[in-house]
């Protein structure tokens, strides 16, 4: 019998899952993960000087509701996939709102100004360590959520799980990282904070089906 008729067959006849397991299991390993992004954020990068400072607050708390809206919505569509036969057509228009949102910020910011400052705007002072920082943060939330997963869930469409796996670890590694980015503009934070995203979401999706096998 195939892997997908076995699939089928067990999905027909399934119990229903024990929500307030998973809940509890998916609060934990975000805590922990959380915890240790930021840690580690802390001690390779440290914190910005002026994290505090009134006039730069908004541009951190800019910043914090984008990811933190990518968490949110991961989390929630997690709970969905880590169930069998979760459905997919309501999941996807809700786990592109944030970027989309973050995009329009982005495009009515760059046009607003001269062309000769877009690509400061674009790249600012720390494009590569963001680029490398975010997935780096996410490893450990990503390892604590694969965790909760496998030990309370039981998701049909691996890939699919695994990515939003990988969306909500980049997007706790993006929240950790920007108590340390010094870089404010909305086109910075679409294109970078985004794509380091993007990547852990893509990882996500191909190690899924590997790591989360029951």
């Amino acid at each position: 019998m195939k892997t997908d008729d076995l699939i089928d067959v067990l999905s027909t006849n399934f119990e229903a899952a024990d929500r307030g397991r998973l809940w509890r299991a998916l609060a934990g390993a975000l805590t922990v993960g959380g915890a240790v992004a930021f840690g580690a954020m802390l001690v390779v990068l440290g914190a910005r000087a002026d994290a505090i400072d009134t006039a730069r607050l908004a541009f951190i708390l800019t910043k914090l509701l984008f990811t933190l809206s990518v968490i949110a919505i991961a989390t929630i569509l997690l709970i969905k996939c880590a169930r069998p036969m979760a459905e997919r057509h309501k999941m996807l228009l809700l786990q592109v709102v944030p970027f989309v949102a973050i995009a329009i910020g982005a495009v009515l910011t760059i046009v607003s100004v001269p062309w000769l400052n877009w690509g400061e705007m674009i790249f600012g002072k720390e494009w590569l360590t963001c680029l490398i920082s975010i997935p780096f943060f996410a490893a450990a939330p990503f390892a604590a959520l694969v965790w909760a997963v496998r030990a309370t869930g039981a998701p049909t469409d691996l890939a699919r799980t695994g990515a939003i796996v990988g969306l909500l670890a980049g997007g706790i590694g993006a929240a950790a990282y920007a108590f340390h980015c010094p870089d404010d503009s909305l086109p910075f934070v679409a294109v970078w904070y985004g794509a380091t995203i993007g990547l852990c979401t893509f990882i996500g999706a191909k190690l899924g089906p590997r790591l989360l096998r029951w």
